[in-house]
């Protein structure tokens, strides 16, 4: 069995490519990345379900979510050209310090 450490990975990167894809679909109006956002959302929560037998549904999702959010900001910018001011950047670093005092105190199963 795979650790549950690598299949969030997997979750995060699924996740974060569906949502690259939704920006991309134009409005639902181009197939491919529909389809794309469709498995990689489809893919991101089906992990999630498998993850949450073996880690705590709390340390899991805020895992998932924190990373992911501050993965679509990264992108965002770097593929999208979109501006983030000095508060969103703080904020985004906020959520990420959040994951980390989550993980830190041994949110149990």
């Amino acid at each position: 069995m795979t650790a549950p450490g690598v299949l969030l990975a997997i979750a995060i990167v699924s996740e974060v490519i569906a949502t690259t894809a939704l920006r991309a679909s134009d409005g639902f109006t181009r197939p491919l990345p529909v389809t794309i956002m469709l498995a990689g959302y489809v893919c991101s929560f089906y992990l999630l379900s498998v993850i949450v037998r073996k880690m705590s549904i709390g340390l899991a999702y805020a895992i998932w979510a924190g990373i992911g959010t501050a993965l679509i900001a990264l992108i965002s910018v770097l593929v999208y050209d979109e501006q983030m001011a000095g508060i969103q950047v703080l904020g985004i670093g906020f959520v990420i310090v959040g994951v980390v005092m989550i993980n830190a105190a041994g949110v149990s199963h």
